[in-house]
Order: structure tokens, then C-alpha cells, then sequence
């Protein structure tokens, strides 16, 4: 799954399914600087990970995104274990941006 998430164009498609399922047409026009195959692509990479659950209706393909993987990462590593570092991360950041103001 790191390495579905690791790519940008990856996580823009992610993106895009955020707020609804799409078919594949409607995601290769959110990126019209690529082809449908390289897209097509991707997403597969995508339903591999199991971050993408396709459904098939007709001769249209929806693809939804499948939150739970990233909900699992997130309750592992943000979550107790990490929430105070990401805490002091956080803290050090806003320092020095007051610093640079």
C-alpha cells in the first residue's frame, strides 16, 4: 500500500474519488495531459492495494475509494503512538515560521 500511496498522480486519483465514485472517463478528464492507459494503470495499481473498489455496471467502470486501508495506517501510526511527536513536529514548525515573520 506504500507504494500505491508513494506516487503523486496516485494520490490525486485518490483525491478525485474523495467526495464520490467516478468511472474511469470521468478520471481520465481530470487529467487530460495523460492517456487512459496510463491511467488505467494506476488505478489498477490502486485496486491492488486495495485502496480502490471497482464496480462494473454495464460497460461503465466506477471506481470508489476505500478509505479503511488509510483509516488503518492512520490508527496505527498517527495515531497513539505517534500523536505526541506529531504534536512536537507541529509545535517546532509553527516556532520557526513565527521566527521567519
Amino acid at each position: 500500500m506504500f507504494k500505491a500511496l508513494a506516487a503523486p498522480l496516485r494520490r490525486a486519483l485518490l483525491d478525485a474519488l474523495r467526495d464520490a465514485p467516478q468511472t474511469t472517463g470521468a478520471l481520465c478528464a481530470r487529467f487530460p495531459d495523460l492517456d487512459r492507459c496510463t491511467v488505467m494503470l494506476h488505478l489498477r495499481v490502486l485496486e491492488a492495494a486495495d485502496l480502490v473498489i471497482v464496480e462494473r455496471r454495464g460497460r461503465a467502470r466506477w471506481n470508489h475509494l476505500n478509505a479503511l486501508p488509510i483509516k488503518r495506517i492512520h490508527d496505527r501510526w498517527i495515531g497513539p503512538y505517534a500523536a505526541h511527536a506529531a504534536a512536537k513536529l507541529d509545535q517546532l514548525r509553527s516556532a520557526l515560521e513565527a521566527e521567519e515573520r
